[in-house]
């Protein structure tokens, strides 16, 4: 196990991605120590709420304008968390953020003489989904079925290019996160937004087994890993598991369970005219085979466990949302005659 050294020096630590809720929560955590002289929070548009003493700079990370702020502040850890988990538009421009801005800013941190620490944050869903998968996945594991797709595919090319600086700077601690699925207050994904259809979709004799972690821990984890020294890979996730019905039950959502072609063909219908963006063809492999992580690596390396276990993450997510209401009718309707199409 690492060493858990605090930092003793004043630093200089820039978050990508501060304008959406975990980014702007990370910063906040990090200017709250006293050995962290500045906190540069970066993103392509301002953060909604304020920062405190966090100084945002607006760059896009997918341009060498992020060197310039990396060189000039003399930046010695970067926190990435600037990661697009699903996009309501073209599949090009959430790449292009994910991997192409990965890049420029790994460029950016190998160029620099003052950098000396990167926490990345990944995705479990580099294990991707499958009926062959193990009971629960290690950090050594290597996914049964790669990821072909979306943000999952992503994320292994962002490890891709991680482990590739790693190699051009060993002097680099280097923290790569594989987070189960966020969830919590001000969590907007693919996977809250499935909680809040008007009928829940599943697919028909499947009951996955799905872990979550909740936002509080998340911060929690990203914060230690900056200011103190933990190389390597780790898996995070809340204790324990829920079963996808028990979710559905506890969210107090009505369900629909059928075929795996008919999920999907509705789920595309639901993108197109009913606005439940960011349900891909990822998300219902992981809705039909489920996924586990084995986390006691980062338990002994950090000598700690989230406050929150799968469970009570997603009961306080529960508790937090405020429904809207019922649906409306013409989404119930569309819904309803895109089923009847199928059925006969």
């Amino acid at each position: 196990m690492s060493s858990m050294r605090a930092s003793g020096t004043a630093r200089v630590v820039l978050v990508t991605g501060v304008s959406r809720p975990l980014g702007a929560r990370v910063a906040t955590a990090l200017q709250a120590d006293p050995g962290i002289e500045r906190v540069i929070g970066v993103d392509t548009v301002p953060p909604t709420t304020t920062l405190g003493r966090t100084e945002f700079v607006r760059v896009d990370i997918r341009t060498p304008s992020i060197a310039k702020v990396i060189a000039s502040a003399e930046v010695d850890t970067v926190v990435h968390l600037n990661l697009v988990t699903s996009s309501t538009g073209a599949r090009a421009p959430m790449k292009e953020i994910n991997v192409i801005g990965t890049m420029q800013l790994l460029a950016a941190c190998q160029r620099s003489p003052h950098m000396r620490k990167l926490v990345v944050r990944s995705s479990a869903a580099v294990y991707g989904s499958s009926p062959r998968d193990p009971a629960v996945f290690t950090e050594d594991d290597e996914p049964v079925e790669a990821p072909s797709s979306g943000y999952a595919k992503d994320a292994v090319e962002v490890e891709g290019y991680v482990r590739g600086l790693m190699r051009r700077r060993s002097d680099l601690t280097v923290s790569l996160l594989r987070f189960a699925n966020f969830i919590g207050l001000g969590v907007d994904s693919p996977l809250t937004r499935y909680f809040r259809m008007p009928v829940v979709l599943t697919v028909l004799g499947f009951d996955p087994r799905l872990q979550f972690v909740h936002l509080d821990d998340g911060v929690e984890v990203l914060r230690r890993m900056a200011v103190e020294e933990h190389p390597g890979t780790y898996n995070v996730a809340g204790d324990g598991v829920l079963l996808l019905s028990q979710a559905i039950r506890r969210a107090g959502r009505p369900t629909l369970a059928l075929p795996a072609q008919a999920v999907a063909t509705i789920g595309d219908m639901g993108r197109r005219f009913a606005g439940w963006s960011g349900y891909s063809a990822e998300l219902q492999r992981w809705l039909t085979y489920g996924r586990v992580l084995d986390t006691s690596k980062l338990a002994a390396e950090l000598t700690w466990r989230p406050k929150y276990s799968t469970e009570a993450a997603f009961a306080d997510y529960v508790l937090a949302e405020r429904p809207d209401g019922d649906p409306p009718l013409t989404v119930i309707d569309r819904l309803a005659d895109v089923v009847g199409g199928i059925r006969r």
